[in-house]
């Protein structure tokens, strides 16, 4: 299987720049995978699609404020996200000009406050703060917005990139399917019946890393830290349907599914041909070529279908990405 057989045009003007100032008012396609039929809607007719018995999975992380910006004694500049705490005041992280920057290099993000390259391992740096991570990360930090939204970091992105149920804080990027919820459609879902439960897995670099090799099976996927509450594995056990909202519920779901552990590190790949063991529907955004969300949502409706759905979804100017438009895969 082969990484080009993923690739799409993806218009430069469909990829979101900001959020809608309603969440609910992005585009929901609806991907039926029986009839093999596109159908569109708004996000906030998703409750038409949820019934009584199903249970709606969602991903309770939250996005902190793990993108800085410094500078060396030198004067050179130097971007820095925080990929995690590996353990008290040493933070895992990844900087921009990683190779040309040594060991013991000070990062200063503000005159009296800096970080010390400790450690490296391959691209990644190892740093501590000469003040508590915690006051640095409130001080200093920003939204750690993707790559491909090609502005600055404004303070509404606090507020929309972030889900309305985000509780554990832990994640460099959002779980984008989460964003189009609102309160009162979770509570509209909730009357009918369904029940909502969760699980928290930490978006790191595993998500959003390219595969770099032709052969899609010879990707590693990064593995991110996850957690699922007994509550939550005895609801998924009686459910006649789940439904994940995001391609990390569905990894953290699928994971326990495989390997019976209900936390840990997570380095489940999902690619066309792998077997779902618990997710029978999926809610997720449009994804960029080539990337294992996309990947997994080939393998989860089938690649051809897929790429049709992509194809009207350009057509009719769907919004891409983080702040886009989303798809749910029946």
């Amino acid at each position: 299987m082969k990484l080009t057989d993923f690739g799409y045009d993806l218009p430069q003007d469909l990829i979101a720049q900001y959020p809608l100032e309603k969440r609910a008012e992005a585009r929901l396609m609806v991907l039926d995978r029986g009839e093999e039929k596109i159908r569109h809607c708004g996000f906030n007719q998703i409750t038409d699609y949820v019934e009584k018995s199903d249970v709606l999975v969602l991903n309770n992380t939250r996005v902190f404020k793990a993108r800085m910006f410094g500078h060396k004694e030198t004067g050179g500049k130097v971007d820095i996200l925080l990929v995690r705490e590996i353990e008290d005041g040493l933070w895992e992280a990844m900087i921009s000009h990683a190779k040309r920057t040594r060991k013991n290099t000070r990062i200063f993000l503000e005159s009296d406050v800096y970080a010390t390259i400790v450690d490296k391992k391959g691209t990644r740096c190892y740093l501590e703060f000469n003040v508590p991570a915690k006051n640095v990360i409130s001080q200093c930090g920003k939204v750690p917005l993707p790559h491909y939204i090609k502005r600055d970091v404004i303070e509404s992105d606090e507020e929309y990139y972030q889900s309305v149920f985000a509780k554990k804080q832990g994640s460099i990027a959002a779980p984008t399917a989460g964003l189009h919820f609102t309160a009162q459609i979770l509570d509209t879902i909730r009357a009918h019946g369904t029940i909502i439960a969760e699980i928290t897995l930490h978006i790191g670099p595993g998500t959003f890393k390219p595969i770099r090799t032709e052969n899609v099976a010879a990707h590693k996927m990064e593995a991110e830290y996850f957690e699922i509450p007994d509550k939550t594995i005895q609801t998924i056990k009686d459910a006649k349907r789940i439904i994940g909202v995001g391609t990390s519920v569905c990894r953290a779901i699928e994971t326990f599914a495989t390997t019976g552990e209900a936390s840990g590190r997570a380095d489940l790949f999902i690619y066309p041909g792998y077997k779902f063991k618990s997710i029978n529907s999926l809610v997720t955004n449009f994804h960029l070529p080539c990337s294992t969300p996309l990947l997994l949502v080939c393998a989860f409706a089938g690649t051809d279908l897929v790429f049709k759905a992509y194809e009207e979804a350009i057509e009719k100017k769907y919004r891409f990405l983080s702040y886009g438009d989303a798809m749910m895969i029946v």
